[in-house]
């Protein structure tokens, strides 16, 4: 039977605390050897070795340790005795019974050392629920922590990652800025923030986030890459609105006298992919050779005005040929297709 990650990091900050003991001298020398060799035998049984590095990464609680957690355990326990013998409720039962978004946040002014090692506690448990992929318990958890410590911007960044992990990006952009309202140099907040705002397609506010980061973490590799990222899709966004249709129907962005912007055309991939088919369907050299097409260019070649496209492109004829042109090429199109059909 394979042994869970809790009970594994149980295990391990057992064995921990075995192990200190042995070493600060609360174990006598005599008991020591007895000790070790059950320590040997209880990591074997449950897979679990204080050595390993990988481990130590994945299952210690440090700051916190098992005694620290242990004596946590055992105040809580006895103040929330002697709250219910007195009817009213602790902060302990308000956290556990009530749904989280409906955790009362203290306005703590100050807040007892206590308090402080358990929500770190709380924080280190909702750590290892993310590794877990279980967003929602640690969403609980770092919520508790923060019932516990209101004053901890890490606890509010980490559970901003948990909120984006389930695709709650707007409650993660909330904690970003409730993060940065306690630390405002805290550049991860900046860049949990910039993570929500780009899975919520706001690339510019994306980028300006990374770029406050940055400024606080100008070296941070993350920052960097992700700020790279967003300017690019906030880049082909704009590109992407200039080349948007007319509500008339014509072609985008036109300018005045009715001219297009062709830096835009020409970098848009959808229209030259459109330009690209025509060409190679025949639609493109049957439209220029129209009548009405003819004459266009030919009073354009003898120095004539420059055509008004606005109102080309609103001319029934105009469009009569436009919708011939796409109709030829996407019947050339679905005859390739067929032809290459498997």
């Amino acid at each position: 039977m394979s042994v869970s990650e809790n009970k594994k990091a149980l295990v391990f900050s057992i064995l921990e605390f075995l192990q200190k003991s042995c070493e600060d001298g609360t174990i006598n020398k005599d008991d020591t050897e007895g000790i070790e060799v059950a320590m040997q035998c209880i990591g074997e049984a449950f897979g679990v070795d204080v050595s390993n590095e990988e481990q130590q990464k994945r299952y210690s609680t440090k700051p916190a340790n098992l005694l620290s957690i242990f004596d946590v355990y055992l105040n809580t326990k006895s103040k929330t005795s002697a709250t219910k013998a007195t009817g009213s409720t602790s902060a302990a039962d308000a956290t556990t019974s009530a749904p989280v978004e409906d955790v009362c946040i203290n306005n703590k002014t100050t807040v007892s050392e206590e308090d402080k090692k358990e929500a770190e506690m709380k924080k280190v448990m909702g750590n290892r629920k993310v590794a877990e992929r279980n967003y929602p318990e640690a969403i609980k958890l770092y919520s508790e922590a923060i019932a516990l410590n209101p004053h901890n911007a890490v606890f509010y960044a980490n559970r901003a990652a948990a909120y984006s992990q389930q695709g709650d990006h707007e409650k993660a952009v909330e904690d970003a800025k409730k993060a940065l309202d306690i630390d405002p140099k805290y550049s991860k907040a900046y860049s949990r923030m910039g993570h929500a705002y780009f899975c919520l397609n706001k690339f510019n506010d994306a980028v300006d986030a990374y770029k406050k980061g940055l400024e606080l973490d100008p070296e941070n590799a993350t920052l960097k890459n992700s700020l790279a990222t967003a300017t690019a899709k906030a880049n082909a966004s704009s590109v992407e609105r200039s080349a948007e249709p007319s509500p008339a129907g014509g072609l985008p962005n036109l300018g005045a006298g009715g001219m297009p912007d062709l830096g835009s055309l020409l970098n848009n991939p959808a229209l030259m992919n459109m330009a690209q088919q025509m060409m190679q369907s025949g639609a493109l050299e049957g439209l220029m050779n129209n009548p009405a097409v003819a004459r266009m260019a030919q009073q354009m070649m003898s120095g004539g005005a420059p055509p008004n496209l606005n109102e080309m492109m609103n001319n029934p004829e105009m469009m009569r040929m436009a919708r011939e042109a796409m109709n030829s090429m996407n019947n050339n199109n679905n005859n390739n297709n067929n032809n290459n059909g498997n």
